[in-house]
């Protein structure tokens, strides 16, 4: 049941990325999986290129937490390509409910992450320190261009970094660069070449960054969840219902502005994100426990 529960895990954070404003990331710090998925990313080293050679590939595919990380892919990319044109439609058509949704998922799962950290003053510190560097990139403004085909490398390395980081959306840097629109237009037509090169600089940037958060984990366990939960609450203000662009609203402004509020429907999406959430967190208990304990936060 363990692999089901992965698949589960990746569908979120899958779904997750293809919204702007919301992070992969994000699910994965709060269903207790972000260490592990960083210790597999960042077992694709120089001991795993010494394995491929020897041609010992079980040895390999335990190196890396194989398994792990093929349930998890699996339930990203069923997210992605079944749901990149419904949640595309509905962001251009019924934003609010969507952001009522995703709103709903973060706030459940707060009370999880702040209970994860032994708190100190530094720590605070740390917090508030993630939480302004979240809500100063949540207040940039988007860009449009016409991309050449060598952009989708640079921001397929580029979103990666902010897609591993928790409350930092890949989806949303993306936007920020001008190249949300052309990336989602080649996931719905099937640009191969297009999206040859954005995988390769997801690759290359997840390689790296991962490292990163990896040694910092290590050596200032407790610090670093502070500083990652501060970026979480701070993305958070991209995440009210009624907004257009970087413009907040009152749901009656939000009406009188576009004619309706949708407040009944964001108020059921949200109750229903409640829902979701437990259900995720509550997984190894509808499921089972998985044989291999993963590494909580």
């Amino acid at each position: 049941m363990s692999y089901l529960q992965w698949i589960i895990k990746g569908m979120a954070m899958g779904a997750a990325d293809v919204v702007p404003g919301v992070s992969g990331g994000t699910l994965a710090f709060i269903l207790g999986i972000y260490e592990r998925l960083l210790n597999a990313i960042s077992a694709v080293d120089l001991q795993a290129v010494k394995l491929l050679g020897q041609g010992r590939f079980k040895a390999l595919w335990r190196h890396i937490d194989g398994t792990f990380l093929l349930c998890l892919l699996t339930g990203i990319l069923c997210s992605i390509f079944s749901l990149a044109s419904v949640i595309s439609w509905l962001l251009e058509h019924r934003p609010v409910p969507v952001w009522a949704f995703f709103n709903g998922l973060i706030l459940t799962a707060l009370p999880v992450l702040l209970t994860a950290v032994n708190w100190s003053i530094r720590r605070a510190v740390l917090f508030l320190l993630g939480a302004f560097f979240a809500l100063g990139i949540s207040m940039l403004a988007a860009v449009e261009l016409q991309p050449a085909n060598w952009m989708f490398f640079v921001a397929g390395a580029v979103a990666i970094c902010a897609m591993i980081l928790p409350g930092i959306s890949g989806s949303f840097i993306l936007l920020l660069l001008g190249m949300y629109a052309p990336v989602i237009l080649a996931i719905r037509e099937l640009q191969f070449g297009v999206l040859l090169l954005f995988a390769a600089g997801c690759i290359i940037g997840l390689l790296s960054f991962t490292h990163f958060l990896k040694w910092l984990l290590q050596r200032c366990h407790d610090a670093t969840l502070a500083l990652l939960t501060g970026v979480v609450v701070g993305a958070m203000y991209r995440l009210w219902p009624w907004q257009d662009g970087s413009l907040m609203y009152s749901p009656a402004s939000y009406a009188r502005r576009f004619g309706q509020d949708d407040l009944l429907l964001a108020s059921a999406c949200f109750v229903a994100a409640i829902a979701v959430m437990l259900a995720l967190l509550n997984l190894e208990k509808l499921l089972g426990k998985a044989p291999e304990k993963p590494i909580s936060l």
